[in-house]
């Protein structure tokens, strides 16, 4: 975990739960400004309002990481309200419950676009924006 991270801006895909959702409590906790990006808003506006209540600050983008327009958006928001970006957690993830004889194209087809052209899309926002 990163351990300079006070004043960081720091976009988390995938921040509504699991890796995400943890990987901001610490990085809030450690004094980075955050920008929480994920699908559920609900979730989002939950774990804002939590890591603002003991001290934190995070702001949140609903984004879905397959959407190239989306993650635009995402990086302009942070820019906007931070003035950079110092780290991305690409972290943004599904994994499709079925058995490969199912053959069920469209579950690998989104677990791809998500685990990896997602991937790619965040590194060139953040890195030309």
């Amino acid at each position: 975990m990163m351990s300079n991270t006070k004043d960081k801006a720091v976009i988390i895909t995938g921040a509504s739960s699991g890796i995400g959702q943890a990987t901001a409590k610490v990085l809030a906790f450690k004094g980075a400004k955050l920008v929480l990006a994920a699908r559920r808003e609900d979730r989002l506006q939950q774990l804002q309002n939590e890591i603002e209540k003991n001290g934190g600050k995070a702001i949140y983008k609903v984004t879905d990481v397959t959407s190239h327009e989306q993650m635009e958006e995402l990086a302009e928001y942070a820019l906007q309200e931070f003035g950079k970006i110092d780290v991305l957690v690409n972290n943004a993830g599904v994994m499709p419950h079925s058995f490969l004889y199912k053959k069920r194209i469209e579950d690998w087809n989104k677990m791809i676009d998500v685990k990896l052209k997602a991937y790619f899309m965040g590194l060139r926002l953040c890195f030309h924006p």
